[in-house]
């Protein structure tokens, strides 16, 4: 037996218990009232990433309690779950997380937990299959990184929203109601961007980071991505990945390249190198936050400012208006 497997056991009578005591409660709602101290208490509910943790928030207001396993910085693709993250998601009444493999080391705790009876949400299972990106080094796999096509984040939202409901029909309406507010406020960013990237010239409109992450972004508001890993960082990038980037930044006289918050900066580092040996010299046009939010007090603490963040670094470098570093 596994050491996920005694853990879950371990946690899996607690869990009994509170279902027997939950599912009484429903029992007994016909001939008796939910205690008033009931309504008052969050619901818990753990999501993976900061990301989709700013979409289950959003939706569910002060009724639910959320925690994030990821914070800032921390890389969803390498991610693996601790013990403490097996037992809160246990207790948690429902468990949001990205789908598409984009959690792959914890693809076997998600099982094990659903099969337990956990409420476990993936939260891109909403989005048509014809509106995501193939995976080009994964036969049949999808890019899992839909957050960066605002468009495609409100099916998300839709998602959430469904799934909250269906835990707390009660308190139904209120979900209906904040989802809208948020899918109003999204639809306003999404026209945002697009106006901002419009600003660009054509010509430079190219967009080359660490790791294929942005080709949704790409997709949605007319840019040429290109990554010098593949979707997922777990696939180290070999001498000539960076060699082909290197080459086309050369040809195409790019502006700007751009580290990321949740990958190691060295791929970029050796990117320049390799463009530099080519007689270009390219500058690196600011940090991106990729896969994972920013700081709690920073301007990419939230889903909207990562992307305001993004599109306005992305901007000012492809236009010309960074320092050179």
């Amino acid at each position: 037996m596994t050491r996920l497997a005694v853990l879950l056991g371990a946690l899996g009578a607690l869990a009994a218990i509170f279902l027997a005591a939950h599912e009484l409660g429903t029992a007994g709602a016909g001939t008796r009232r939910q205690h008033p101290g009931d309504e008052r208490t969050p619901l818990p509910v753990v999501a993976t990433t900061g990301i989709v943790a700013d979409a289950v928030r959003a939706v569910g207001g002060e009724r639910l309690r959320v925690q994030t396993l990821m914070g800032p910085g921390v890389d969803p693709h390498l991610y693996k779950a601790s013990e403490g993250d097996v037992t809160r998601m246990a207790e948690a009444r429902a468990i949001f997380y990205g789908g598409l493999h984009l959690e792959g080391k914890m693809a076997e705790v998600l099982a094990e937990l659903a099969t337990r009876g956990a409420l476990t949400v993936a939260v891109t299972d909403g989005i048509p299959r014809a509106r995501l990106r193939r995976a080009a080094e994964f036969a049949g796999l999808y890019d899992p990184h839909v957050w960066f096509d605002v468009a495609l984040w409100q099916e998300v939202v839709r998602t959430v929203e469904g799934a909250l409901a269906k835990l707390d029909p009660a308190h139904a309406e209120a979900y209906r109601a904040r989802a809208a507010r948020h899918l109003a406020e999204l639809r306003a960013l999404d026209e945002e961007v697009r106006a901002k990237v419009a600003t660009v010239p054509r010509s430079q409109r190219m967009l080359i980071t660490a790791h294929d992450a942005f080709g949704y972004y790409g997709r949605a508001y007319g840019l040429e991505v290109h990554g010098v890993q593949g979707l997922s960082t777990a696939a180290e990038a070999g001498a000539a990945d960076v060699q082909r980037v290197a080459e086309l930044i050369a040809r195409r006289r790019i502006p700007a390249i751009f580290v990321e918050s949740s990958v190691p900066p060295r791929i970029i580092e050796a990117l320049r190198a390799a463009v530099r040996a080519r007689g270009f010299e390219v500058r690196v046009g600011g940090e991106l936050y990729s896969d994972a939010l920013g700081d709690p007090a920073g301007p990419a603490a939230t889903y909207a400012g990562m992307v305001r963040t993004n599109t306005d670094t992305i901007v000012r470098a492809l236009r010309g208006e960074e320092q050179r570093r």
